[in-house]
Order: C-alpha cells, then sequence, then structure tokens
C-alpha cells in the first residue's frame, strides 16, 4: 500500500469516528435517549485517533514533512473532519511521494532504521501498529475520559 492510500485511508476512519461520536453525544445531551453512542463512538474515535497519529508520524517520517507539516496533521485530528481536510491539501500539494521512501532509501537515525522497518515489513508493521494502538489505548482508558 503506498503512503498516500494509507493516510486516507485512516484520515477517512478518523472523520467516520468522529461523526459517530458527535452523534452519540446528540443523542445523549439533546434527545437525553442514551449514552451508548457516545460509548461506542468515543472507544472507537479514541483507537482511530491514536491510529491516525501514529499513520501521520510514519508517513510523516517516510516522507520526510517537517516538524511543522507533521504537527500540523496531527493538530488536524483534533477538530471534527479535518483529517480529510489535510489530506485532500497535502495530496494537492504534492506531499506524499509515490512509494515509501525508506523501502529503497537509507536510514538516517535510529527513528528512521524503526519506520523503515514498519514499511518494508508489511505485516509485522500491522502487527507492530495494532499492539502500539491497543497500548495506547489501555493508556488512554487508565488515564480516564478526558474532562471537559
Amino acid at each position: 500500500m503506498k503512503p498516500q492510500r494509507l493516510f486516507r485511508i485512516v484520515a477517512v476512519a478518523e472523520a467516520i469516528t468522529w461523526a459517530l461520536l458527535l452523534s452519540g453525544m446528540f443523542l445523549k445531551y439533546v434527545t437525553e435517549t442514551t449514552e451508548l453512542g457516545v460509548r461506542i463512538g468515543g472507544m472507537l474515535h479514541g483507537t482511530v485517533f491514536i491510529a491516525y497519529c501514529l499513520t501521520t508520524l510514519v508517513v510523516g517520517i517516510d516522507q520526510k514533512w517537517g516538524a511543522k507539516r507533521v504537527l500540523l496533521g496531527l493538530a488536524a485530528a483534533v477538530p471534527p473532519f479535518f483529517t480529510v481536510w489535510f489530506d485532500l491539501a497535502a495530496e494537492r500539494r504534492g506531499w506524499f511521494g509515490a512509494e515509501w521512501r525508506l523501502r529503497s532509501a537509507e536510514p538516517s537515525g535510529a527513528v528512521e532504521r524503526i519506520t523503515r522497518w514498519l514499511v518494508t515489513k508489511p505485516l509485522q508493521g500491522l502487527v507492530a501498529a495494532v499492539v502500539a494502538v491497543a497500548a495506547l489505548t489501555g493508556v488512554a482508558l487508565i488515564a480516564g475520559p478526558p474532562v471537559g
């Protein structure tokens, strides 16, 4: 899978989970019918949010995005549906290469070596990503819901 396709899938999934969470919040706070939508939508959104952030880091490292671009990509996960806007803006600006750069380029430093392993071994990379998302979701659950 090419970097742009992976990024788009996760960015759209993040936006969809935002919609689920917002729908759940409508049911809980406006119609006062159920909080099930917040429980399910919140958990899904939190998990996909973490996956989006990790994907942004991996793609940003591989594609040699600067810190500002990576931070903008990460910040796009906060307002609802901005991940799709960021993905489309990145495509228009040519921020995605046709291929994973680190599949053929020599990594410079530990972070690029880890990223190279993730992109050159897709099955193991997927397993590592699932484990990372699960671990970070677990930490978030232990920390508790956001206060607001």
